[in-house]
């Protein structure tokens, strides 16, 4: 699933949970919950990510590897 990728984006950008909690408007436990696969991220958190990413949907799906945007 998702929750790998959005670990690694989040990794590769040496950023916390924290952060990333705070840019998507949620708790650093919950956003927690949500990379290690207990929790779906709900589809409007998963825009806001790909969004403060600059990566598709597609990709933090794993439906490809490009992370471009292909608009």
């Amino acid at each position: 699933m998702y929750f790998k990728r959005i670990k690694h984006l989040r990794l590769d950008h040496d950023l916390t949970q924290s952060k990333i909690a705070e840019v998507i408007g949620t708790s650093q436990q919950t956003y927690s919950d949500y990379e290690s696969g207990k929790y779906d991220i709900p589809n409007e958190l998963l825009l806001k990510l790909a969004e403060y990413y600059k990566v598709s949907l597609d990709y933090i799906f794993e439906r490809t590897n490009d992370k471009r945007l292909h608009w």
